[in-house]
């Protein structure tokens, strides 16, 4: 990485992909479609808990695309504004991912019985990485809460 910390501004272009927190976004992406995933093709016992798991996944991952894309293009044009947006933007996630975690971990110890072995694994792997991108969320909040700070 170029720089371990971004100042108290947010960086453009792909320096976006270079700094701290913002190179989290990858492992948002990735864990975040792998939670989108998972529920997505397991079986529904539950649709009001399991529909609120998807759409935080799905939400999250609209937010984040957008957010990147704007700090790609630079639309945020050195405005302190932006930075409290994005912590906005990373608390929100983290609490919304922290819910369907809890959701998604509640339904699959409640559902254990229920299911065959292929999809009980699914929700069991919906429910870990559910918990890693919560993780990834709450280290961006705390970054981005920094720069912020710093700002």
């Amino acid at each position: 990485m170029s720089s371990t910390t971004s100042s108290g501004s947010l960086p453009s272009g792909l320096a976006v992909l270079t700094t701290f927190p913002d190179v989290l976004f990858i492992p948002e992406f990735v864990f975040g479609g792998l939670v989108w995933i998972l529920v997505a093709s397991s079986k529904v016992q539950i649709p009001m808990l399991q529909g609120w798991v998807m759409f935080v996944s799905v939400f999250c991952f609209v937010m984040s695309t957008t957010l990147l894309f704007l700090y790609i293009c630079g639309a945020h044009g050195g405005s302190s504004s932006w930075v409290t947006l994005d912590v906005i933007c990373q608390e929100t996630a983290a609490l919304f991912y922290l819910s369907a975690a809890v959701l998604e971990a509640f339904f699959t110890y409640t559902a254990a019985d229920l299911f065959p072995g292929n999809i009980y694994r699914e929700n069991i792997a919906a429910v870990v990485f559910a918990f890693v991108v919560t993780l990834v969320y709450v280290i961006h909040k705390v970054g981005s809460l920094l720069r912020w700070k710093s700002s």
